[in-house]
């Protein structure tokens, strides 16, 4: 898998889908600076997600942007996005591959190099550690520090992703500890302060 430095961004879905939304995800995937825009729908019908998922899909192609489905590799298959993001409890990664082939997997390994460990073996084409700061997306039940990036790239090359509260304040800490890729949902979708595109203008 590429990395592009300057497309250092992995955008996640607010979990709500208001109208305004496709408006903001188009601005924001034309600023060139997001690799993977993930679909994290929590509380939606199988269809709602397919109609979505749809919409997505061809804001996420004339950006060249990689569409990446949460938790459902059948959802990523029917939408033929470019990958699915499985969590430690969500479906084995081997039998994920048998369903997606070649399309992009990559795991949640939370704090854990035993986890980073059995990802890699398993071959994941990205390893997620996190949260690194506190997080308005979901409850912080494991905590990471930039250690594990840095340990990390001793032993893979494959990519890292750092998630948890990330914003305009904190992300370079996580870049010049290894991280490969941050991802980002609140401080986008979220900020009081800033509307989608000013927020990720930020991150330069």
């Amino acid at each position: 898998m590429k990395i592009n430095k300057k497309k250092f961004i992995y955008l996640i879905s607010p979990n709500k889908i208001l109208n305004s939304f496709y408006k903001n995800l188009k601005l924001v995937l034309k600023s060139g600076k997001v690799s993977f825009f993930q679909l994290r729908l929590k509380s939606y019908s199988r269809n709602k997600k397919i109609i979505i998922g749809k919409k997505v899909k061809n804001i996420c192609k004339k950006n060249k942007v990689k569409l990446i489905i949460n938790d459902d590799p059948l959802l990523a298959l029917k939408l033929d996005a470019d990958g699915c993001h499985l969590g430690q409890k969500d479906m084995n990664i081997k039998i994920a591959k048998e369903i997606l082939g070649k399309k992009i997997i990559g795991i949640t390994c939370h704090n854990s190099m035993d986890l980073a460990k059995k990802a890699v073996k398993a071959k994941a084409d990205y390893i997620a550690f996190g949260a690194f700061n506190q997080s308005k997306t979901k409850k912080t039940k494991y905590v990471a520090s930039v250690k594990i990036l840095n340990k990390v790239k001793k032993f893979t090359k494959t990519p890292t992703v750092a998630i948890g509260g990330i914003n305009d304040v904190n992300y370079k800490n996580l870049l010049l500890n290894n991280a490969n890729f941050l991802a980002i949902s609140s401080y986008i979708w979220k900020n009081k302060n800033y509307k989608p595109l000013q927020a990720i203008e930020k991150l330069k």
